[in-house]
């Protein structure tokens, strides 16, 4: 959560495995369709945040439902690449450079 006690905007993958055609070869940004569900999924989180629901709850949520998202167009050891890629970005404390937060 940000200092106003907002939840981060949401960040789009920097790489996305699923990706292999290399859309976006000049690097200008995320496709216009990731930063529709972006914006989208931002909308959902301030909705529940504003219903009280708990963040871990939100965040469960989320989770499970890319990875039910993924299942459709990923095998399963893409998905896991997916999933390791994560746990690296937790682990280099990338996600607190996201939200300006220093949690360790």
């Amino acid at each position: 959560m940000s200092s106003r006690g907002e939840p981060p905007p949401h960040q789009p993958a920097c790489h996305d495995p699923a990706n292999q055609d290399g859309d976006d070869p000049e690097g200008s940004g995320p496709p216009a369709d990731l930063s529709h569900a972006g914006a989208v999924v931002d909308k959902a989180i301030e909705y529940m945040t504003g219903q009280d629901i708990s963040a871990l709850a939100i965040a469960s949520a989320l989770l499970g439902g890319a990875l039910g998202m993924l299942s459709h167009s990923l095998g399963d050891e893409a998905i896991i690449r997916v999933l390791d890629n994560a746990i690296a970005s937790v682990r280099a404390g990338e996600l607190h450079r996201i939200d300006g937060a220093s949690r360790a």
